[in-house]
């Protein structure tokens, strides 16, 4: 599901994945995964991470990648994809 609509920023998607055999893949660009419920299964390059609820990642997407449910349970994350350059600017840090 979209949640923005603006051609050539970043998108945002809310996306709900079922299970599926890893395909990596490479585009240009930078992604943002933050995981709302379930776990995540990312693999990137050579390197594979679990990520769980409030978790986060972040890659160009040059980089080999593919990410999915970590079992078969489905997994809700927010999407985050923007054009090459881009990435996130932290203007707040916790306590």
């Amino acid at each position: 599901m979209p949640l923005t609509q603006y051609p050539g920023r970043v998108q945002v998607f809310k996306q709900v994945l079922a299970p599926r055999e890893p395909k990596l893949v490479t585009h240009d660009g930078y992604e943002w995964l933050y995981v709302l419920a379930g776990e995540l299964r990312l693999i990137l390059g050579s390197s594979e991470l679990t990520l769980r609820p409030g978790e986060v990642a972040e890659f160009d997407t040059g980089e080999p990648h593919w990410f999915g449910p970590a079992n078969t349970s489905p997994v809700e994350i927010l999407h985050l994809f923007g054009p090459r350059g881009d990435q996130a600017v932290v203007r707040a840090r916790p306590h």
